[in-house]
C-alpha cells in the first residue's frame, strides 16, 4: 500500500468533498480517500500495483478538480 497527498486548490466545501471522494473511491486499488477542505488536500491510500497517481490525477481533472501538486505521505 502507498499513501499520497494530492494538492487540489479548487476544494472549498462539502460538495467538493463528495465529488472528489466519489470520483476516486470506485477506482480499483483505492483503499481510502480523505479530503481536508481547509488544507485543500486529498489523502489517498492505494495499491500502487493496481492504480497510479497519473490515473487519480486524470479522474480528478475530468471532474474539474485539477491536481496542483503531489506529495508522498510519510
Amino acid at each position: 500500500m502507498a499513501t499520497t497527498i494530492l494538492n487540489v486548490p479548487d476544494i472549498s466545501c462539502e460538495h467538493c468533498v463528495r465529488v472528489v471522494a466519489g470520483a476516486l473511491s470506485p477506482l480499483e486499488g483505492v483503499r481510502d480517500v480523505s479530503v481536508d477542505v481547509p488544507a485543500k488536500q486529498v489523502r489517498v491510500e492505494y495499491d500502487e500495483t493496481r492504480v497510479d497517481v497519473a490515473r487519480m490525477r486524470a479522474v480528478l481533472e475530468e471532474e474539474d478538480y485539477p491536481v496542483e501538486s503531489v506529495e508522498a505521505a510519510g
